[in-house]
C-alpha cells in the first residue's frame, strides 16, 4: 500500500496558510512547509510566516528550523520531509504539504534523484568568480545557450541553481531539465492528491500589493536591518528572497524605500506567474478556484480525498 499525502499548493498570496490549517483540522493531518524561506528563524515578515497563534494547534514541520546562514536546497528539502512525513505517519496522522516552491514538491512527490553527480568545486568555483564579475544575468545567459528550459524555469538571481544546472551540463553533457523531466514521469511512492489553489488574476495581485504594504507596517525593513546587523549579506540563499533583496538595497543606499516597494510588488507579481506556469506543466494537479470561504472550498475538496482513498468513509470532517 502506497503512503498517502496530500499537497495543498498556489501562487504566493493565494490564500493556503488558513486553508491548510483548516483542512489539517478537519482530516487530522499535520503540515510539512514546502517554503524556501519560512525554514529560517528571524525572518517572521518577509516570509509571510505561520506563527504560532496561527497554527491552530496543528504541529507544522519545516518551520523555523535553520538559521539565514544555513544551507538549505532541495535535496535538503527533500530529505527532511521525508523524514517530517515518516514521523508524521507514526502518529496515524497523515501528511500535508504546503508551500509555494513547486521544484520542492515535485523532488518529494517523484521521489527525484540528485545523486547522480557530484559536485566539481573547481568547476563550480570557477562559474561563481564568473557571476562576481559579469553579473547574474551573464551565468543565466549562459544557462540558456545550453539549457533553454531551466533558464526559464531557473530566475537569474538565483545563482547557486544556474551554477547547479551549468555544472550537471559541464558533467554530462546533458541538460538538467531532461534529466528532471525524466525523474518527473516516474511513479509517484505516495497516494497522493495535488491541489493547486488559485484565483482570478486581477484578485491575486491586488492581495499581493496588500500583503507587501501589510509586511511594511509589521516592520519589514527593521526585520531585515536586524538581519544585516547579525551578518546577513546579500550572498547568502536566505537573503536573497523577496523582501530581504530589496530591503537591503534601499538600507545600502541603492535605491529609496519608495522605490523597494515598487520592486516588491512588482517582482512578487512575476513570482505568482512563474509559479502558475510550473504548476500547469505538472501532471495529475487538482484546481481549487478560491471563489469561496474556506468552508465552501473544504466541501470541494473532502469528496476529492474519500475518492482517493486518502480519508476513509464519507469524508465526514473529525471536528
Amino acid at each position: 500500500m502506497k503512503q498517502p499525502l496530500i499537497i495543498l499548493t498556489g501562487p504566493t498570496a493565494v490564500g493556503k496558510t488558513a486553508l491548510s490549517i483548516r483542512l489539517a483540522k478537519a482530516i487530522g493531518a499535520e503540515i510539512i512547509s514546502a517554503d524556501s524561506m519560512q525554514v529560517y528563524r528571524h525572518m517572521d515578515i518577509g516570509s509571510a510566516k505561520v506563527m504560532p497563534d496561527e497554527m491552530g494547534g496543528i504541529p507544522h514541520h519545516l518551520v523555523d528550523v535553520l538559521e539565514p546562514w544555513d544551507e538549505f536546497n532541495v535535496v535538503r528539502f527533500q530529505e527532511m520531509a521525508k523524514q517530517a512525513a515518516e514521523e508524521i505517519r507514526s502518529r496515524n496522522h497523515i501528511p500535508l504539504v504546503v508551500g509555494g516552491t513547486g521544484f520542492y514538491i515535485q523532488a518529494l512527490l517523484y521521489d527525484i534523484d540528485f545523486t547522480e553527480t557530484g559536485e566539481d568545486t573547481s568547476y563550480r568555483r570557477k562559474m561563481e568568480e564568473l557571476a562576481r564579475e559579469k553579473g547574474d544575468e551573464y551565468l543565466h545567459d549562459m544557462l540558456r545557450q545550453v539549457d533553454p528550459a531551466s533558464a526559464d524555469a531557473i530566475h537569474f538571481h538565483n545563482v547557486k541553481r544556474v551554477i547547479r544546472a551549468l555544472e550537471y551540463f559541464h558533467q554530462t553533457g546533458e541538460k538538467i531539465s531532461e534529466h528532471n523531466e525524466r525523474e518527473r514521469q516516474k511513479e509517484s511512492p505516495y497516494q497522493f492528491v495535488y491541489f493547486v489553489l488559485n484565483r482570478e488574476r486581477s484578485d491575486l495581485y491586488e492581495r499581493i500589493d496588500r500583503r507587501v504594504d501589510q509586511m511594511m507596517e509589521q516592520g519589514l525593513l527593521d526585520e531585515v536591518k536586524k538581519l544585516k546587523a547579525m551578518g546577513c549579506t546579500r550572498e547568502m540563499v536566505s537573503m536573497q528572497g523577496l523582501g530581504y533583496k530589496e530591503m537591503l538595497s534601499c538600507l545600502d543606499g541603492e535605491i529609496s524605500l519608495e522605490e523597494a516597494v515598487y520592486i516588491l510588488k512588482r517582482d512578487t507579481r512575476h513570482f505568482a506567474k512563474r509559479q502558475l506556469t510550473w504548476f500547469k506543466r505538472e501532471r495529475d494537479v487538482t484546481w481549487i478556484q478560491a471563489d469561496g470561504d474556506e468552508e465552501t472550498l473544504l466541501g470541494r475538496m473532502m469528496p476529492i480525498l474519500v475518492e482517493k482513498g486518502i480519508v476513509p468513509g464519507d469524508g465526514a470532517f473529525t471536528e
